[in-house]
């Protein structure tokens, strides 16, 4: 794998879907066209048409959201409420966080690269954590130290600093001197269904001496790796598409990795 493939992998995405729109035409999100015959049972709610779905009625798609896990439309219920965004930035509802995943609406991640610098400033060590076999996404594979979706009602660097502390053992003190970088577009096929997502990501200058630790038992383990080999871990496949998208940003902004110096790859959006 090259870091080509891992940017061309966060805008992968060849299922065939149509757009789903408000009644004004503004986007939502996207839909398979492999479900639209399960959502035409919910007329009052959504406009089922070959070329688009149309949203009546947002704040009763949470209504329907039982029987789309029951029907396997939902896949990876998590129990935690999203935001579901309109494409011009109104909050529409709150929804079930894996179906925004069925609806390919957009949602909000945010990532932390904990890393350890020299004398002068430059990062010589990541911190890279192993999820949890229990994850319902991505099971065991590698991750940034810190990284979680924004629940409803969160702001990327609040959502941060809590999964901050419940995946790594930050505190907010801990947190105070956090740097914002880039904000990175996915969109992309996933085994969930379609991940539209802005990926907030963070740094964070650690003594040598911390050490990381799990409260929160999603994390298998955290090891503070030399920089090349954490590089090759993402470039290798063994992170996360989402990981391994944050450490390559990581590299470009720090200038690590000697085939990316100066680097300025168009599909690393800063959206911000």
């Amino acid at each position: 794998m090259s870091w080509e493939t891992v940017v061309a992998a966060a805008q992968h995405a060849t299922v065939p879907r149509v757009p789903l729109v408000l009644a004004d035409g503004m986007p939502v999100g996207r839909v398979a066209r492999a479900h639209l015959p399960a959502l035409a049972a919910w007329p009052e709610v959504l406009g089922v048409g070959a070329a688009a779905v149309v949203l009546h009625a947002p704040q009763r798609l949470a209504r329907m959201e039982p029987a789309l896990r029951a029907a396997g439309l939902i896949v990876g219920w998590r129990d935690e409420p999203f935001t579901l965004w309109a494409g011009d930035g109104r909050a529409l509802a709150v929804i079930e966080r894996a179906a925004a995943r069925l609806w390919g609406s957009r949602t909000w991640g945010a990532h932390l690269n904990g890393y350890v610098a020299d004398a002068d400033g430059r990062p010589t060590h990541l911190w890279v954590a192993r999820r949890a076999e229990s994850k319902p996404t991505d099971p065991g594979k590698l991750d940034n130290l810190v990284g979680g979706g924004v629940a409803h009602g969160q702001t990327p660097a609040g959502a941060l600093i809590r999964e901050a502390g419940e995946e790594a053992g930050l505190t907010p003190h801990d947190c105070a001197s956090l740097t914002r970088g880039n904000v990175l577009a996915l969109a992309c096929d996933v085994p969930e269904g379609f991940q539209n997502e802005w990926l907030y990501t963070y740094d964070l200058c650690l003594p040598p001496t911390w050490r990381a630790h799990n409260p929160d038992g999603e994390v298998a383990e955290q090891r503070l790796l030399p920089v090349a080999e954490a590089l090759a871990l993402a470039e290798g496949g063994a992170m996360t598409r989402d990981a391994a998208l944050v450490t390559l940003d990581f590299a470009l902004r720090h200038k690590l990795h000697p085939t990316l110096a100066g680097s300025t790859r168009p599909a690393l959006a800063d959206l911000g």
